[in-house]
């Protein structure tokens, strides 16, 4: 609570500053105060002790920013020539004075807020511009002050507040769009994280593979060299890229089943089926890690008879792909990998409520379905 104070001194003296300046003003009769008007009076103390206490709040920065202290000392100023117009011309609604104290609000409003102000002065000036235009042409065309208030007074002051709400609502949907703003590159972040999690692991084994062929002096040696290659430009370019057509992805899922076939000295039962009926495009490097998981998990910790079956299929908007494989149970760690986790983060950021990941495991038997709502 200490800290708060503290922290906070600026708008409590500011507080101290309109109590002194009220009590002062009322006395040289300079200020008249209805003390009927209990809670007009309360919210107006609250507003005016912020405007008080915002500049000693920010004391430290006004120091070293004096534009902005010139600033504040020119809206000081129209508001005390504003006051002195009102308090010595006796005129009611004195259109001079409006001009004034709508030349002191806009002088605020660049203080607080100065990248609104600075990217819509234009239209706050043309628009506070025709509207003081009007509420003055309106007051001194009316015959008498009588006459104004009867006919024209409440349409004239309605002008006057109308672009309040309105410049008021448009800087609520600036800070919303910011606030997206931000959302959208941290999601952004967070997605190149995440794709920068999946592909070591498998190049790094590759390599290994592919020294092991040249030791050899294997004829598969150039194969694997270009299809690793052809891998590594469709991961480092088509992967940065939102959306890729569904056949670029198959062809990769195609190079990296047979890169894995070469490695094996064992038989192994890989199917990978496709129904392609219409043009579409997901986000890259989705079914990889179901992939890498089926190969790592299960084809590796069987002896014989491994086998994995997968199946893609676009149609009316919505992929389906599906995968399945044996494993050996006794063989499986119980610390969990970071893959499907991350597959899990990944499809949340880019199709939220817009898929269904749904994942079985029986009998030494794992199966993984993925629908993805593409429209």
């Amino acid at each position: 609570m200490l800290y708060f104070f503290r922290k906070y001194k600026g708008f409590g003296i500011g507080m101290l500053i309109l109590v002194v300046l009220r009590y002062l003003l009322e006395y040289v009769g300079f200020l008249k105060i209805n003390s009927e008007l209990v809670f007009e009076n309360i919210a107006y103390f609250i507003f005016w002790s912020f405007v008080f206490g915002l500049p000693i709040y920010k004391f430290n920065y006004l120091k070293e920013n004096k534009i902005v202290v010139l600033k504040i000392v020119g809206i000081i100023t129209l508001l005390i020539i504003a006051l002195i117009a009102d308090a010595t011309l006796k005129i009611p609604d004195n259109p001079l004075t409006i001009i004034f104290l709508v030349g002191f609000w806009i002088g605020f409003v660049s203080i607080v807020t100065p990248q609104f102000f600075s990217k819509y002065k234009y239209y706050i000036f043309e628009v506070y511009g025709l509207v003081v235009c009007y509420f003055s042409f309106v007051r001194l065309s009316a015959p008498s002050f009588e006459v104004y208030v009867a006919e024209s007074k409440e349409i004239a002051l309605i002008s006057l507040l109308f672009p309040i709400p309105v410049f008021a609502l448009l800087w609520v949907y600036e800070q919303w769009k910011w606030v997206k703003s931000l959302q959208s590159q941290k999601t952004k972040a967070e997605l190149s994280m995440l794709k920068a999690q999946i592909n070591p692991h498998f190049f790094f084994n590759t390599l290994n593979n592919l020294y092991s062929l040249t030791v050899r002096n294997s004829d598969k040696a150039p194969d694997v060299i270009l299809k690793l290659s052809e891998m590594m430009r469709y991961t480092i370019y088509e992967g940065e890229k939102e959306q890729v057509d569904i056949k670029d992805e198959i062809i990769y899922l195609n190079n990296y089943i047979d890169l894995h076939k070469i490695r094996y000295k064992k038989e192994v039962a890989i199917e990978f089926t496709q129904n392609i009926e219409e043009e579409s495009s997901i986000a890259p490097l989705l079914f990889i890690t179901l992939l890498e998981n089926a190969l790592k998990h299960g084809v590796e910790s069987i002896a014989n008879q491994a086998y994995v079956k997968m199946h893609l299929e676009s149609k009316n908007g919505k992929v389906f792909f599906s995968i399945e494989n044996n494993f050996e149970p006794s063989e499986i760690s119980d610390q969990k990998g970071i893959g499907l986790e991350n597959l899990r983060r990944r499809l949340n950021l880019i199709y939220p409520k817009k898929h269904e990941f749904i994942i079985k495991e029986h009998d030494g038997i794992f199966s993984a379905e993925l629908t993805l709502n593409t429209l």
